[in-house]
C-alpha cells in the first residue's frame, strides 16, 4: 500500500463505518493521464447510490483537510462490486467456498486464467477446485484474483 492509500484508509475507515458501511479498498491510480482516488465500500445487503453519495459527502472535507494528495485528482466512491478483487488475507478468508477467477502473469499448463471454487489461501498462495481438480497457484504467479458470478 502506498502512502496516499494508507493515509486515506486511516481517514476513511471510521467515516465509512459511521455511514453504516465497511471499507473494502482504497486505490490511487493514474489512468489516461489523470489521477483517481477510489474508495470502495460494502455492506450487508449491498450498496446503493445513496450509500456512495453519503460516504462521498462525508469524506469530501476531511480529504481536503488531510491534503495527502499533491495536485488534482478525481474522487470516486463506489460499491466493491459483485465480482470484486480479493487482495488481503481477510478477503480470501471471507470468500472461501466461493467461485473465483485467477489471472496469472504467465501461462500454467497452457492457460493464464482459471475459474474454480476457492478452497485455500496461505501466504499469498491460492488453491481452487477447478472442475474437480485442485489447482494451487503461487503468489508470484498471480496477477489478480476476483470473485466470479456463475
Amino acid at each position: 500500500m502506498n502512502k496516499v492509500t494508507e493515509a486515506v484508509t486511516k481517514l476513511a475507515e471510521p467515516i465509512v463505518n459511521e455511514a453504516g458501511c465497511s471499507l473494502w479498498d482504497v486505490e490511487y491510480i493514474k489512468e489516461a493521464g489523470q489521477w483517481f482516488l477510489r474508495v470502495y465500500i460494502d455492506k450487508e445487503g449491498g450498496i446503493g447510490i445513496e450509500d456512495c453519495e453519503r460516504v462521498s459527502r462525508a469524506l469530501d472535507a476531511p480529504l481536503d483537510e488531510l491534503d495527502a494528495i499533491p495536485g488534482s485528482y478525481t474522487f470516486e466512491v463506489s460499491s466493491a462490486g459483485a465480482e470484486r478483487q480479493l487482495k488481503r488475507a481477510r478477503d480470501f478468508a471471507q470468500f472461501i467456498g466461493h467461485l473465483v477467477e485467477v489471472k496469472l502473469y504467465r501461462a500454467v499448463d497452457g492457460a493464464k486464467e482459471y475459474v474454480g471454487t476457492l478452497t485455500a489461501y496461505a501466504d499469498g498462495d491460492v488453491t481452487i477446485d477447478a472442475a474437480g481438480e485442485a489447482r494451487q497457484f503461487v503468489k508470484n504467479d498471480i496477477a489478480m484474483v476476483r470473485l466470479r458470478i456463475a
